[in-house]
This record gives C-alpha cells, sequence and structure tokens, in this order.
C-alpha cells in the first residue's frame, strides 16, 4: 500500500507510530544540516523532517525533490519543536527513514498556493493543477456536501431520483438551444436540455408524484460570473400540491442546507413579496435585502415647479443614503457617471443634501425652495448627515436604474456582506411579456406556467395583467431557483400556446406528445428548480460560479484546458450530412 494515514490526519496521538505517507511536494526549505519537506494531499499537509541522522539514501533523494513531484514517505511520527497552530497536522512532523519517488514533476506554470501568481485564464488552462490549490479544492468539496444534503433531506421527503434524457427536440421558447446533428437521421437535430421541464411533468403523468434530480442543462447565452453554457440544477416536481405546499417543502430544503452546512438556523418562514411590490420598492425581481434604502415616490411633490426634467418625467424616484452627505464633489461626480453607463441607462442624477446643521442643499436649488427640499427629506425619512439621491424618467427604466444605483450604494458602504443571508420569496410574476420587435406576447418563466385561476378570463381582454402562479426564491439579491403551480388542463395549456401566438399545428408539433399525456388524467401539479452552482456559490461567499464547477467555461464559452469548442474532421462532417459555411 501506499500510505497508512493521508497527509491531513496525524495528531500527538500518533506520535511513536511507524507511518506512511503519499502526496505531492508542497515546499522545500532546506536549512544545512535539516531540510523540512510540506507533504501534501486532498486532506492537508504534513510537515516531513530529514536531519543529520538520518540516511544518505534519504539525503540524496531529498536533494533531487521539487514541487509539485510525487512521493512516498515512511518515518515515526514525532512531536514538533516549534509548532504551527495555522496546521491541523502542525503539532507532528514525520521523521523519514524511506522516500520513494514516485513521479516527477515539471515547474508548475503558476504556484500553488492559495494566493497565487495566475491569472484566470492561466489557472483555466492547466485547471487540473488549480484543483490542488486549498481555494478551489474547498469549493468544490462544498460542492460534494451540498449535493448530499439535498438528496439526504428529498429522500426525507419521499422523493425519487429520476433521470432524464440529454438529447430531446428543440423548443421554440427561452434562450437558445445546443443542438447536436443526427448522423442517423441525416439533416434532423437533437437540442440538449435548457431544463428536464416536459420530462419531470410527464413522470407526474406517470404517478411518480416526488421526483427530484440534481441535473446537468444547456443554454447557448450571453456569459457572465453567475452563467455557464452547463449549469446544475436541482430540480424537482410535486403532484397533488398548491403553491403553499410546494414553498414550505423548498423552503425546508434550503433550511436544512443553511442548518446542515453553515450552522445557520432560520427559524422564522421566509418573508413573502409580490412581483409588483418588489419593483415598486426596490426596482428588481431580486432584492437585495440586506439594506434598507427603498424607493420613494417623488412626482407628486417635485412635479409642477419648472423644471423640466421633473416636469416632462413619468416616474420620479429617490433613495435616502445614510451619513453620505458630506460626500465630496469628486465622489458624487463619480455616482453621476455612474448612472450614467449605458448599463444603467439614466440621464442624470439629483440630490439633496441633509446636512448636520440641519440644512439642506441640493443641485436643483434655484427651482425649489428649502422648504420643498425638507419636506422631501421629511418623505424620505432622512435624518441629519444623510443624502437623497433622485432619478427620473420613463418608469421602468428609471426603477432600474434606480436598482443599480441602491445596489452600488451598498457596495459603497460594505452594506452587501457575505456572511448575512436574507432570503425572500418572490411571488404573482406577470404570465406574459409583450415583446414589440417580434409583436407578441412570450412566456416570462415557461409555457406550462399555470395563471392565477381568478385571472384565466383575462385572456381575452387583458392578457398582460394576468398573474402566473410562479415564484422565485431571492437570497441576497441573488435568484436562487424559481418554479411555478403547471397547467395540467389541455384545453388551458392550449390557451396558453394561443395567447403566446401558436397555432394548434404548431403546439401540436413542439408539444403534442405532453398534450397527448394530459388526455390520461394528468394530476395537479407545480415544482422548482434551484440553481445549484449559484447556491454553491452563495455558500461559499463568491459571486462567481466558475470555481465551484470542476472543469468551467471561460466567459467566451470555451474550455481552454482541452480547446473547446474545436472544428472536426471533414469526414464527419460527411457523415452527418453538414456543410459548413464559413463567415467572411
Amino acid at each position: 500500500m501506499y500510505r497508512t494515514h493521508t497527509c491531513g490526519e496525524l495528531r500527538i496521538s500518533h506520535i511513536g507510530q511507524q507511518v506512511m505517507l503519499s502526496g505531492w511536494v508542497q515546499r522545500i526549505r532546506n536549512l544545512g544540516a535539516m531540510t523540512f519537506i510540506d507533504l501534501r494531499d486532498r486532506y492537508g499537509v504534513t510537515q516531513i523532517v530529514i536531519d543529520e541522522s538520518s540516511s544518505s539514501a534519504v539525503k540524496d533523494i531529498a536533494d533531487r525533490l521539487g514541487r509539485e513531484f510525487v512521493v512516498q514517505v515512511k518515518g515515526i511520527v514525532i512531536e514538533r519543536a516549534s509548532k504551527n497552530s495555522k496546521l491541523a497536522t502542525g503539532d507532528i512532523e514525520v521523521k523519514a527513514d524511506v522516500i520513494n519517488m514516485l513521479n516527477i514533476s515539471e515547474i508548475p506554470p503558476f504556484t500553488i498556493e492559495d494566493d497565487t501568481d495566475g491569472g484566470d485564464e492561466l489557472r483555466m488552462r492547466y485547471r487540473y493543477l488549480d484543483l490542488r490549490r486549498n481555494t478551489v479544492k474547498n469549493a468544490l468539496l462544498l460542492r460534494h456536501r451540498m449535493a448530499q444534503e439535498v438528496r439526504k433531506y428529498l429522500d426525507h421527503q419521499n422523493f425519487i431520483e429520476v433521470e432524464t434524457p440529454f438529447l430531446i427536440k428543440s423548443t421554440p421558447e427561452g434562450a437558445r438551444d445546443f443542438v447536436v446533428p443526427s448522423r442517423m437521421h441525416p439533416g434532423e437535430f437533437y437540442a440538449l436540455p435548457q431544463s428536464p421541464q416536459t420530462f419531470k411533468q410527464l413522470l407526474m403523468v406517470a404517478g411518480f408524484d416526488r421526483y427530484f434530480q440534481i441535473v446537468k442543462c444547456f443554454r447557448d447565452e450571453d456569459l457572465r460570473a453567475d452563467r455557464q453554457p452547463e449549469f446544475t440544477q436541482i430540480d424537482c416536481e410535486m403532484s397533488f400540491v398548491e403553491r403553499e405546499d410546494v414553498l414550505n417543502t423548498f423552503e425546508g430544503l434550503i433550511k436544512h442546507l443553511f442548518l446542515q452546512v453553515k450552522g445557520i438556523n432560520f427559524t422564522e418562514p421566509f418573508p413573502r413579496m409580490s412581483y409588483s411590490e418588489a419593483m415598486e420598492r426596490f426596482g428588481s425581481d431580486k432584492p437585495d435585502l440586506r439594506f434598507g434604502m427603498e424607493f420613494i415616490e417623488l412626482g407628486g411633490m417635485l412635479k409642477g415647479k419648472g423644471f423640466g426634467v421633473f416636469d416632462n418625467a413619468e416616474y420620479i424616484g429617490g433613495i435616502c443614503v445614510q451619513g453620505c452627505a458630506e460626500y465630496t464633489r469628486k465622489q458624487m461626480d463619480e455616482l453621476t457617471e455612474f448612472v450614467k453607463r449605458p448599463q444603467v441607462g439614466a440621464s442624470g442624477l439629483v440630490y439633496i443634501r441633509y446636512n448636520a446643521d440641519g440644512t439642506v442643499k441640493s443641485t436643483i436649488d434655484k427651482f425649489y425652495t428649502s422648504e420643498d427640499l425638507m419636506s422631501v427629506a421629511n418623505k424620505m425619512g432622512a435624518k441629519l448627515g444623510d443624502l437623497i439621491l433622485i432619478l427620473a424618467g420613463a418608469k421602468n427604466k428609471t426603477l432600474s436604474a434606480l436598482s443599480e444605483l441602491r445596489l452600488e450604494m451598498g457596495n459603497r458602504l460594505g452594506l452587501r456582506t457575505k456572511d448575512v443571508f436574507v432570503p425572500l420569496w418572490v411571488v404573482d410574476f406577470p404570465l406574459l411579456e409583450w415583446d414589440d420587435e417580434a409583436q407578441r406576447f412570450f412566456a416570462m418563466h415557461h409555457p406550462f406556467t399555470s395563471p392565477h385561476p381568478e385571472d384565466i378570463h383575462l385572456f381575452k381582454t387583458d392578457p398582460a395583467s394576468i398573474r402566473a402562479n410562479a415564484y422565485d426564491l431571492v437570497i441576497n439579491g441573488v435568484e436562487i431557483g424559481g418554479g411555478s403551480i403547471r397547467i395540467f388542463d389541455r384545453e388551458l395549456q392550449q390557451t396558453m400556446f394561443d395567447a403566446l401566438g401558436f397555432t394548434k399545428e404548431e403546439a401540436e408539433k413542439q408539444f403534442g406528445f405532453l398534450l397527448n399525456a394530459f388526455r390520461y388524467g394528468a394530476p395537479p401539479h407545480g415544482g422548482i428548480a434551484f440553481g445549484f452552482d449559484r447556491l454553491c456559490a452563495l455558500f461559499g461567499g463568491s459571486d462567481s460560479i466558475r470555481d465551484y464547477i470542476a472543469f468551467p467555461k471561460n466567459n467566451a464559452g470555451r474550455d481552454v484546458m482541452i480547446d473547446s469548442p474545436s472544428y472536426i474532421s471533414q469526414q464527419q462532417l460527411n457523415e452527418l450530412s453538414i456543410e459548413i459555411r464559413r463567415k467572411e
């Protein structure tokens, strides 16, 4: 055998024992009379010592070792003279009697330390080396633990894990599909699933009333820190349930994860907020509730005073920032430039300082009296030393810009701390979204989301006002999961397809298998899917999901380690009956 113990296992109680360890050389310190080797494996680091009494063979091998060499060490556990409290094994060391060099290593392209000198692209090219670093290794260990706790909780709740196909048919809704050509059926293509949505509904028709799957999903969309072309969902569905049943069950899952993994016990129910309320108060359907700065609508107070920007605005809203009245001119200019960025979209920024001496000062002093400004401060709930920031314009655009400004201030003031978690259920989303370019409605979630029963009549008169029986779980401004009660009635499903502009023939072609299943006694059902990568990153205190995926893609959707995507041979193209048209 190569080892009797791991490199993170030995303690004071092992002193005097003969042991064998195997691992990688983390570092070597040659002090002349003594040589120290830090030996590392997945479990930790143990210090190996070679001194004057060691054999010449051991000294000779130690002199030839380098970083990341793979070695086996046999020796006696002894107490360290100079203990290291930062290491779990820091009370002991192993005096080497034998060192076997199992494999050599070239000099790594970056230092394999927590604070490495390797940039993102270099570390992704050598991901198998990056995975040796504690920060990345621990991220994957956290992911493993969370996956086990998910399975444990759902199994206890009588859910069964069922695998669904990866090669399915392309559907027109949602993000772009990744497609896979079929050799056996020339000119035809599979699609990789964006989610197992239709299959889990079919499982409900089949009578498997509680299904789950920790499953890979695929979407061909623009990437960012919390997106990858392939990602993992905790995908779940339940039969004979209403919305409250689903929310209570999966609120229980999240509470279980927090308690078992983070040691945080949520004893109170997660708060609920409607989509419309979230938009009015925070300008976002995933509000970060770790801090305040709620929006206050100010149109009634600020219009009609001769200031054209406000007089002509559809919406005027502000936030109150505590203790920032003394912001410098430079800081205010920075905020103004921030809101003018294309991704924020405001035309400018108005501020009111409620100074510590009780005076109010604003960029719009010539249009408003001190009494006017004080009235605004009072409505905003401002106190001495606070700063009021105001945006105006088209309502939806301004709400969005104000949301970005609020989050920016939260970041600047250190209010979005990683060790505080505030969950929220957002409910009652619009069922449909109108697209001006396409001149038709699209499903805000997906075509199988059920409307509120009392809103069904609005399909004929006001489709935009129909509320979806849908829900998202938001934690710290991140959408962690979302789902809905599904349509299980064939006629209502056809009504939904009609609202989305599908003819009966198109609906039958795309989703006939599901509509046919509904003919044979579909039960009421609903479910949810959690972004497992996002959930792991949230628990790990990171904004990026990449370190919680063993082999991620970069921001261009490339795997630079294996150089994918890549071209395939002409022979393969011929077998697939595919001709490539190169862009100019």
